[in-house]
């Protein structure tokens, strides 16, 4: 039983934990174990909370023994990225206080929905770079670490989170993703990582004056496909305490699971039309690898058409027009005004030619990165500007977000998923549809891991 569960999916251990065939506190004490002896290798966790989610796991045991209604994810611990707020638990409060830890006072929306789906939150995933010594370096001492090669690097941001899903430490993590932080991740460690649409999932922090990042999304990292789509269910749809979320009711994400994608049509892209100049010498290989995967699709009964439409460059675009969503500071000061209009102009053509293409196509699919994970080493040094060539910009940040941040900035949603091995590593195939298009996106995404499923397991695992 021991390795059913380190490895079933969630939703699996769910109808286990319903029929009496397997209690919360049972699952949990599993998975805390899988934790004790795979973290000091992979570093993926700031805080544990083994109290509280003992407490709420006997809550969830006596529920079921109650006959009461069980949520869609009762009994499943979880854990959340450490800058989203967990109730009573540290709160790493980016872009205020200067990264120092906090209490949080409450859980965050998307949070609080999946505590009344029955998670339980078992503890806080560690995000890349917040225990810096200084901006630009790295306490490899505390920083997560890849389950296929604990020398890599598992991606930027919802790093501990990717780590944990990857090496089943825990069944389903919750990450954010600004310009990629969930996919990215995600592909590098072989696993889902979602970025949904813009104001999907509702968000308000009560123990910070601050705005939240408009380009910014929390989503799930997870192996099963239907267990991303059930997470993302419970914590999407209006909340009257945001004032930018959608205010239509979420799309059904799992009703329609099993459809297939029999005449679903969609385009596929190497690289947008630009992102070859963030190529590195491996990224031919990489795009041909996730390419070859991807024609797996149209054995399920959809059409593949590669597109040749070219966008352009997101980066100075969207350094421009952040400026929009908070204050300027000494540094980065407010933009002259041609700057910030061009770059409003940019993302509009952007936008048009994705509505284009998206007109005629159900999805667009392309690599989620032409990178694979590199050792930290060659991470931190490309961080602080040393790389295989000179970089455009001056830094790394466009060479690793180069197929991901566009969908931030349009508040488009694309999902990652394992697309196999290149060179032993983790490769992505990202999903992109139209804003409220995530039925569609996990149908996809479905049938694509059903019929190739990616059951490898990771040495540390």
């Amino acid at each position: 039983m021991t390795d059913e569960l380190t490895w079933a999916p969630a939703w699996q251990i769910r109808e286990r934990i319903a029929k009496g065939e397997v209690s919360p506190v049972e699952v949990l004490d599993h998975f805390l174990g899988r934790i004790e002896q795979h973290d000091p290798v992979l570093k993926a966790f700031r805080h544990v909370d083994r109290d509280g989610a003992r407490e709420a796991a006997k809550e969830a045991e006596a529920a079921v023994r109650r006959g009461d209604d069980l949520g869609s994810l009762h009994g499943i611990p979880i854990s959340v990225k450490e800058h989203i707020a967990v109730a009573g638990l540290p709160v790493m409060m980016v872009g205020a206080g200067g990264g120092a830890d906090r209490k949080a006072r409450n859980d965050d929306l998307g949070i609080a929905r999946l505590r009344a789906a029955g998670a339980i939150i078992v503890g806080t995933n560690t995000m890349m770079g917040t225990q810096a010594p200084a901006p630009g370096e790295y306490s490899w001492d505390a920083e997560a670490r890849n389950p296929w090669d604990p020398t890599r690097a598992p991606g930027w941001s919802s790093s501990g989170g990717a780590a944990t899903a990857a090496a089943r430490l825990l069944p389903i993590t919750i990450g954010s993703d600004g310009g990629g932080s969930t996919r990215l991740p995600g592909a590098y460690s072989g696993v889902i990582g979602v970025h949904p649409s813009a104001g999907l999932v509702p968000s308000f922090n009560y123990s910070v004056k601050m705005r939240r990042n408009p380009t910014g999304t929390i989503g799930p990292l997870a192996r099963d496909s239907v267990d991303a789509a059930i997470t993302m269910q419970a914590m999407a749809g209006p909340d009257g305490r945001d004032f930018d979320c959608i205010q239509a009711d979420a799309p059904d994400m799992v009703s329609r699971l099993d459809d297939g994608i029999d005449g679903m049509r969609l385009a596929w892209t190497d690289d947008y039309g630009f992102t070859s100049m963030y190529a590195f010498d491996e990224s031919p290989g990489v795009i041909a690898a996730v390419r070859q995967a991807a024609q797996g699709l149209t054995a399920l009964g959809a059409t593949i058409d590669t597109t040749d439409e070219t966008w352009e460059d997101f980066f100075l675009g969207l350094g421009g027009t952040m400026f929009l969503f908070a204050p300027p500071s000494v540094a980065s000061p407010m933009p002259e005004t041609a700057a910030w209009v061009n770059a409003i102009d940019v993302r509009q053509r952007n936008w048009q030619r994705f509505r284009d293409v998206l007109r005629t196509h159900d999805l667009i699919i392309s690599p989620t990165t032409q990178l694979l994970a590199p050792t930290i080493e060659d991470w931190a040094a490309r961080w602080a500007g040393n790389g295989p060539k000179p970089f455009p910009h001056n830094t790394f940040a466009p060479h690793y977000t180069s197929h991901t941040h566009m969908f931030n900035w349009l508040g488009f949603p694309a999902v990652s998923v394992p697309a196999g091995f290149l060179d032993g590593l983790p490769i992505g195939l990202q999903f992109v549809g139209w804003p409220g298009s995530e039925d569609k996106i996990f149908r996809a995404v479905h049938a694509f891991l059903k019929a190739y499923p990616r059951d490898e397991r990771p040495p540390v695992s």
